[in-house]
């Protein structure tokens, strides 16, 4: 018994070290403390960000927490634009909300956007555009763009940022799957994220699925444009309408995958489910088929038609 207690004793004093180092109360992670209850309904009380799409707010219990780390990943490097466009589309939405309000109902001003981009990603996916970033709803003097040299800075800079509490959102843009940013890297983001209340976005582009302490994983396709249709409801032929994400949930508490395709309205900002586009002339015959081509005259190495032949005999 008594090697019992000093082994239960030894336990939790390295429980305690660990908190201290991580700058958390280790009484939130213990589950035979008095006030476990007490926290864990604290934690599951705070603001949720809503995307008003049922099913999608269903499988994440409510709508993603203002307060912790979401990934968005996209399998390929084509695909980087639209995972890119997803997390600004979720940093416009947060942007427009303090602690849980709105803007207009808290009486502040819009909290600025931090993107932190890797030497990597910069290289493969480009930087943002601040024109594209208006017609997307987002104020370009509300965005900031960092791109530190090394890893190591960008890491210690997106933890900086969240920690100071002043951006809505932090994005740390990544390439692949990096050997200097793995579980350990994940954890300490996620906590600096829910002891400042900010979210925290990491954006992977062309990366694999692996371990991390996000709340939520994305993973993010390319969809085709939605139609834009005029006042009377007709379809304004030539243009190009709202952008269209294909999003499938890959990490949640949910075990079930949830695929849909969401459309994202910049003026208004909301989401909407999509539907398929179709082509106006996907009912025509495909131009210039072979059917419809008359055969070429006198072409060079044609097939000789078949005939009657005769021989003659030589005459000498």
């Amino acid at each position: 018994m008594a090697g019992k207690a000093v082994t239960q004793e030894t336990v939790f004093a390295l429980r305690e070290t660990i908190a201290r180092m991580e700058g958390r109360d280790n009484r939130s992670f213990d589950a035979s403390d008095d006030r476990a209850d007490e926290i864990q309904d604290a934690q599951e009380k705070r603001g949720r960000l809503s995307f008003g799409i049922d099913a999608l707010d269903g499988a994440l219990d409510g709508g993603l927490p203002l307060d912790g780390l979401t990934e968005i990943r996209s399998s390929a490097m084509k695909d980087a634009g639209a995972a890119s466009g997803f997390a600004l589309a979720i940093a416009a939405l947060l942007q427009n909300r303090v602690d849980g309000l709105s803007v207009r109902q808290s009486g502040e001003n819009e909290l600025p956007i931090l993107w932190i981009a890797d030497r990597l990603a910069v290289l493969e996916a480009g930087m943002p555009y601040a024109s594209g970033l208006q017609d997307f709803g987002i104020a370009p003097e509300t965005f900031l763009h960092a791109r530190p040299r090394k890893l190591e800075d960008a890491l210690w800079l997106a933890e900086a940022a969240v920690a100071s509490g002043a951006f809505a959102m932090t994005i740390l843009e990544v390439s692949g799957n990096l050997k200097h940013f793995g579980l350990t890297e994940s954890r300490r983001l996620s906590l600096r994220a829910k002891a400042s209340g900010r979210h925290l976005v990491v954006l992977r582009h062309a990366g694999e699925q692996e371990a991390s302490s996000a709340g939520f994983r994305f993973l993010i396709e390319t969809a085709p444009a939605a139609n834009r249709y005029l006042a009377d409801g007709t379809m304004l032929g030539g243009s190009i309408g709202h952008s269209v994400f294909r999003l499938t949930l890959e990490r949640s508490r949910n075990p079930a995958l949830l695929s849909l395709s969401l459309e994202w309205n910049s003026h208004d900002r909301r989401f909407f489910v999509s539907t398929p586009v179709k082509s106006a002339g996907s009912n025509r015959p495909t131009a210039h088929s072979g059917a419809r081509l008359s055969a070429s005259v006198d072409r060079q190495g044609a097939q000789e038609k078949m005939g009657k032949r005769l021989a003659f005999h030589r005459a000498s």
